[in-house]
């Protein structure tokens, strides 16, 4: 069995965006809060974490995550690992370092943006990363198979994750259909949809479903939704059968 729970569902701004009083961000529906968009998944006794952002700590102790196998990059941008330093608890916790799965050009900006983690003489109580260098090839964590799945955000290539009967695709705007073939028929695909109107790096609602249907999924969930998209109670009823919006804290689960 594979779960997923969506750690944050929402852009690089989040939703509610600071300083916007639109209909969306003055929303009281609690799946109208949007962090930024990460994921837990666990298979076959595995904890993973897809994506480190600005709100891994919030995201963190509001699932009473206790420990994790490791962290797995989709691409370099800050919303998806800008909380790479707070894994310095788990550092305390298991008194291991944590092992950080990404791409070589990934990894030279986490050495720069997390610099003082990787200094010959490092500060007391720095985060211990250990980088695991990954491709497009399939690679394994403990006892979970994991095969990526190559996207392109605008001009930077970006990777997507198969995990057990699950799928994650996130800040996709572009997937080749040999890569279509890696999730064909999956039992899960979560993708992103940013807004219903044309978006230079990301799939609009409508290329998301585009995707979908060729996937094939038994149920597709919705990601990295910006507040353009609406709220979340209008917006579900317009989706096709066994599609959904997810929101944040949302468990999934499949068989495989």
């Amino acid at each position: 069995m594979t779960k997923l729970t969506f750690l944050g569902t929402g852009t690089s701004q989040g939703v509610p965006v600071i300083s916007c009083g639109c209909w969306v961000c003055t929303s009281e529906d609690s799946r109208d809060k949007r962090l930024r968009t990460s994921a837990l998944v666990e298979h076959n006794d595995t904890t993973l974490v897809i994506d480190s952002g600005p709100d891994f700590r919030q995201q963190m102790l509001r699932e009473n995550v206790k420990r994790i196998d490791g962290i797995l990059l989709t691409h370099e941008h800050k919303d998806h690992i800008g909380g790479l330093d707070d894994v310095r608890a788990f550092n305390y916790t298991s008194g291991q370092a944590v092992d950080i799965y990404a791409e070589e050009r990934v990894q030279r900006t986490v050495k720069k943006d997390f610099d003082y983690a990787f200094a010959e003489h490092k500060y007391p109580g720095v985060p211990e990363i250990n980088l695991i260098t990954i491709d497009e090839h399939p690679f394994r964590v403990k006892e979970t198979d994991i095969i990526p799945i190559r996207g392109r955000h605008f001009k930077l290539p970006v990777l997507g994750f198969r995990i057990g009967g699950i799928a994650y695709l996130t800040d996709f705007d572009h997937i080749e259909p040999e890569e279509i073939e890696k999730i064909k028929g999956v039992e899960i695909l979560v993708i992103n949809a940013l807004r219903k109107e044309l978006h230079i790096s990301h799939f609009t609602l409508d290329e998301a479903l585009h995707v979908s249907w060729l996937v094939s999924p038994g149920q597709t969930y919705l990601t990295h939704v910006s507040h353009q998209m609406g709220r979340f109670a209008q917006i579900e009823r317009e989706l096709p059968p066994n599609t959904h919006f997810a929101y944040d804290g949302l468990v999934v689960e499949s068989i495989e």
